[in-house]
């Protein structure tokens, strides 16, 4: 797959199939989208091209973190490769950017200067200064610049329409069941292991301690969380710890914590990718380091089954 970061290093071809989006998340909306998008590409022999920002428009716009991301672009990337997407144009989302409008980037930066035969959009897609320009608007100028423009519909799941909104509310809310149907895969987190205290290893629970590199990253609630984990190039299961080890007096950084099943090596330094199953439990305060230890152990039976079940759907 071919990324490109300027407008410059695109070759025009008017034999170009296109969609313009955010995607964060890649999740099955998204999907439905880039599923149009490879298959009208393959119908009239065209190049397929996904274009997306980076940073995440509401984060530069509303000034502040007030807006988590689902996928980083790093993320973001992987997705769309395995979706079969041959080229990624990431469009360096600034203030500035933000004043373009709908008919200027749809004529010079589409037309003009990439090429496009059509362009595949959600039905409620909008775009441009103000986010003025939408579909309606779009297929009205594709008839005056001589381009093809196809509406996708929704996706909705439970009588309502899935949505990045929808599926940070669920994550936020701990909900990761719902999250992961709505994204179509489990919601991951990739970091890197850092030391930690190694009182886990002291009372039988190893834990790799995992720092996440972009800030802006949605990190569920506090919590104790079945888990996937890929680290050291293979695949394991186990629980992770978010929060801020009341038992051992509290600490003020959140800490994300991950005990790997079956698992004794030196990973200090190495990426790991946590990937979430489901939500066990809230983290609390225990009386004492063995009651802490019994309902590890709790937990841990608890992931055991809900394992046994993940295997019977299999």
């Amino acid at each position: 797959m071919n990324v490109f970061y300027s407008i410059d290093e695109i070759t025009k071809d008017k034999n170009t199939v296109l969609t313009v989006g955010t995607f964060d998340g890649v999740h099955l909306g998204h999907q439905k989208i880039i599923n149009e998008l490879i298959y009208q590409s393959i119908e009239n022999n065209c190049r397929n091209l996904v274009i997306t920002f980076e940073p995440h428009p509401q984060i530069v716009l509303s000034g502040n973190n007030s807006i988590k991301i689902i996928t980083t672009l790093e993320e973001k990337l992987k997705y769309l490769k395995y979706l079969s997407v041959q080229n990624v144009f990431v469009i360096n989302f600034t203030k500035e950017f933000s004043q373009v409008d709908f008919k200027t980037f749809v004529d010079d930066y589409l037309v003009n200067r990439i090429g496009v035969h059509t362009i595949v959009v959600g039905s409620d897609h909008h775009f441009g200064k103000g986010r003025e320009g939408n579909p309606e608007i779009l297929i009205s100028l594709g008839n005056t610049l001589n381009f093809n423009v196809i509406k996708v519909e929704p996706l909705v799941m439970d009588n309502q329409k899935i949505s990045s909104t929808r599926i940070r509310k669920a994550l936020m809310n701990g909900n990761i069941d719902l999250a992961n149907k709505m994204l179509g895969k489990r919601y991951e987190i990739c970091g890197k292991v850092i030391k930690g205290t190694q009182r886990g290893a002291l009372i039988g629970f190893p834990t790799a301690n995992i720092e996440i590199k972009n800030k802006d990253k949605l990190i569920p609630p506090r919590g104790v969380y079945f888990v996937e984990v890929d680290v050291a190039e293979k695949n394991f299961y186990g629980m992770m710890n978010i929060g801020y080890r009341p038992t051992f007096n509290n600490t003020t950084d959140l800490i994300m914590e991950v005990h790997i099943f079956y698992f004794n090596g030196d990973i200090y330094n190495q990426p790991i990718t946590v990937r979430f199953i489901d939500r066990l439990r809230d983290e609390k305060k225990f009386e004492s380091v063995e009651e802490l230890k019994t309902q590890l152990q709790k937990d841990k039976q608890e992931c055991f089954k809900r394992l046994d079940s993940l295997s019977v759907l299999k």
